[in-house]
């Protein structure tokens, strides 16, 4: 599949199927992350794999959505923003954007293996830097589970393209 039929295939998933992730495909997809721009090459993320029972439910609690704990993992990305680049005229730190782009990596990469994630930001950061026992510094940025879709998910809704783009002005 070409990129555009693979970014349209990427869609939310909030229902997993029990079945374990390959290790070698979890493998290709934390690869495939890895290798995500970020300014100047600071590569300022983290990401933390949780596999076992009390670890993904420690998370839970950061996010108590039931459907959360269908996914057979759970993958938490965190952005260290002293490690990040910062533009000097305003102060400006990319670790937020860098994390982005590494989430969008991993997101994409799992659906071409054929599984099923969903971008969570609406978590209790204290909650999961404690689930997480996260270093000073360490900053959570996003949450996915990550496992066979048990069904199709969500569809996309998207406004028309004229809504969002603008030739040469606003």
């Amino acid at each position: 599949m070409d990129f555009s039929e693979l970014a349209a295939k990427r869609i939310s998933v909030r229902g997993y199927r029990p079945d374990p992730v390959p290790e070698d495909v979890l493998r290709r997809i934390l690869e495939t992350a890895h290798t995500a721009p970020s300014a100047a090459n600071r590569q300022p993320w983290h990401i933390v794999v949780l596999r076992d029972e009390p670890a993904r439910r420690a998370v839970h609690e950061a996010y108590p959505r039931d459907w959360f704990l269908s996914a057979p993992l759970i993958l938490a990305v965190c952005v260290e923003p002293a490690a990040a680049w910062t533009r000097a005229e305003d102060g400006w730190n990319a670790a937020d954007c860098d994390g982005a782009i590494l989430m969008t990596h991993l997101t994409l990469a799992a659906a071409e293996a054929g599984l099923g994630t969903c971008w969570i930001a609406a978590f209790s950061p204290a909650k999961l830097r404690a689930a997480l026992a996260l270093p000073d510094g360490i900053v959570p940025f996003a949450l996915t589970p990550l496992g066979v879709p048990a069904d199709g998910g969500r569809p996309k809704q998207r406004k028309p393209l004229a809504d969002i783009v603008h030739d040469g002005r606003w």
